[in-house]
């Protein structure tokens, strides 16, 4: 898989929603403390993969902290599915 495939365009993290992006830069940030774990015992060579998810995570970041600063350029956040009951 090349590395271009695993990171994500600025583009289509600008599509989601604030909640989301939120949960996805607490995501990047332990697969990121795993990585560099992983890096210093020695048992992953997943160099690249980690400058990747960083940038990625700073690109998150980025876009959140737009967000707060500019809070009209901000999509509408997507309407929650609801659960049936039973």
């Amino acid at each position: 898989m090349r590395e271009r495939e695993t990171s994500m365009k600025a583009d289509k993290i600008r599509e989601l929603d604030s909640d989301e992006l939120r949960r996805q830069a607490a995501d990047i940030r332990e697969q990121n403390f795993r990585l560099r774990f992983q890096l210093s015992m020695g048992q992953s060579d997943g160099l690249k993969k980690l400058r990747n998810i960083r940038k990625d995570r700073a690109r998150i970041l980025t876009i959140l902290r737009d967000r707060e600063l500019h809070p009209e350029s901000a999509p509408e956040p997507s309407p929650k599915k609801k659960k049936k009951g039973k």
